[in-house]
């Protein structure tokens, strides 16, 4: 046999070790996607009020985002091989757990665990990858891995919106446990260990000050559209939130081995970089959850036609992104990833004008020009990310970066869901309907017309789609203004040289 035809031991470990780490970054946002078809469904089985179905996803996304960094520190300090195989065991048990769940607050703490185990997982591979390739290898296998996490946000709609609909919501819950399962076997047999020799441990009180920064914003963005702006539970818990970002980065500024590097924000390429993490946030990521909801509970489409029809929205991150990469060989990433959120903000304009209620072919069209422009910086933010701090400190960088991108997802959730509520008891309140815009708000801002019915009892159906299709236009005019301005500022960022950075 020809030596030639054997792959050497060490490049199939490599193989095997990047697979690990790609199935459990597809299990991750397949969780969370699935989540969106799947949440009238949950909704009718659990119960549960508009808020506490918001946390159905804010939960996961809340505990997710925050515990990235720390779980990047942990993993230079205690292993990186041992935090991921711990976040996968334990991510795989609370998604099995979430089959049984016989409330709607049982089910949302453990959707809080859910992503605490995810980020263990995530920073813990991550990490791992870093130390097993070099160079363009390296870069080759975090696109990969950014690919990967596509891949689940792409099928997590249809995957979810079939198995809701042949075995029931739970279903979605056992693919992610037999995702998992596979990815901790491969990673248990492959992953070699490996840490920072100077790494000084968790940064406690950092990562207490930013988890709780980011729940105090969180709870109180959810609490707005009922209560207002002015009320002082709200206003208490905003104020809670600045205290704790304060506190935050004083922690950060004093620490000898801080978490997060607040120096490195000094350097025009880095801070472009994290700013192209957190794009994705509010001109793609939301949009999977929002228009699952409008079109099962707005628009009456089964979870099947629901899912399908999202398609036109992810699928663009199967191809695009790699796309991207070859296209690297001939222009600069600041002017791909420009052009690319350019799109996107064009694409949320276009679908700022179709109300709800055409075809689905109208609907398709700007779906798929956002996801094309969001698959170009797509393939690319995870192998810029890596290129920012040394080799040792990978825990960190990818902490950071993945931070930057899941808690903003998180935020731009909470803070998007708040607004499209507000804006639709708005239009409300104008009409002069009885009973409670607010209230009504809320229950189409999360896809429950029947809740918005018995909220503003004597109004017609078609009235309340029609007002909330006018507010979710809006917001989408306010996303694309944001995608622009976040477009400019990324190709005049990451333009720079790396000179100007070390300069």
């Amino acid at each position: 046999m020809s030596h030639s035809s054997v792959i050497p031991p060490c490049r199939a470990g490599q193989i095997l070790t990047l697979l690990a780490v790609c199935l459990a970054a597809i299990a991750m946002p397949l969780t969370f996607t699935g989540t969106a078809v799947a949440l009238p469904a949950i909704g009718r089985a659990l119960g549960g009020g508009p808020v506490a179905m918001a946390w159905v996803t804010n939960a996961f996304m809340l505990t997710f985002g925050s515990a990235l960094m720390a779980a990047g520190a942990l993993a230079d300090s205690y292993g990186r091989r041992r935090v991921f195989l711990g976040g996968t065991v334990f991510f795989a048990l609370s998604s099995l757990a979430l089959v049984v769940a016989p409330t709607i607050l049982v089910f949302d703490l453990l959707r809080g665990a859910q992503g605490m185990a995810a980020a263990a997982a995530y920073a813990g591979g991550m990490a791992a990858l870093a130390q097993s390739f070099e160079g363009r290898a390296r870069l080759r296998a975090f696109s990969l891995v950014g690919t990967s996490f596509g891949i689940g946000l792409s099928l997590g709609p249809v995957v979810s919106g079939v198995l809701v609909s042949a075995f029931g919501w739970r279903s979605i819950f056992l693919v992610v446990v037999a995702v998992t399962t596979v990815a901790f076997l491969l990673g248990r047999n492959t992953l070699s260990e490996s840490r920072d020799p100077d790494a000084a441990g968790l940064d406690r009180w950092g990562v207490c000050s930013f988890t709780a920064m980011l729940a105090f914003f969180t709870c109180a963005m959810l609490l707005v559209p009922a209560r207002g702006w002015s009320n002082s539970l709200s206003l208490a818990l905003f104020f809670c939130a600045a205290l704790c970002l304060l506190a935050f980065v004083l922690i950060e500024r004093t620490s000898l081995r801080p978490m997060l590097d607040l120096t490195l924000f000094r350097y025009p390429r880095f801070v472009g970089v994290q700013l192209l993490a957190a794009a994705p946030a509010y001109g793609f990521v939301v949009l999977l959850i929002l228009l699952p909801l409008r079109f099962v509970g707005i628009e009456g489409m089964g979870e099947v036609s629901a899912g399908l029809l999202m398609i036109a929205l992810s699928a663009p991150l199967l191809v695009l992104p790699i796309l991207a990469g070859v296209l690297t060989r001939w222009l600069r990433p600041a002017t791909i990833c420009g052009v690319g959120l350019a799109m996107s903000a064009g694409g949320l304009c276009w679908l700022a004008l179709t109300p709800p209620g055409l075809s689905p072919w109208a609907i398709a069209w700007p779906m798929l020009l956002i996801g094309a422009g969001m698959a170009l910086p797509w393939g690319l933010m995870d192998g810029l990310a890596v290129s920012v701090v040394p080799k040792e400190r990978a825990g960190m960088a990818t902490g950071i970066f993945s931070t930057v991108r899941v808690a903003g997802e998180g935020v731009a959730l909470a803070v998007v869901g708040a607004i499209l509520a507000m804006l639709t008891a708005h239009k409300i309140g104008l009409a002069g309907l009885a009973g409670s815009a607010l209230v009504a708000g809320q229950h189409l801002a999360s896809g429950d017309l029947a809740g918005a019915l018995l909220a503003v009892p004597g109004a017609e159906r078609g009235l309340l789609v029609v007002f909330y299709g006018e507010a979710f236009g809006q917001l989408l005019f306010g996303l694309a203004l944001i995608t622009v301005v976040t477009a400019g500022v990324v190709f005049l960022f990451l333009g720079k040289d790396e000179t100007d950075d070390n300069a």
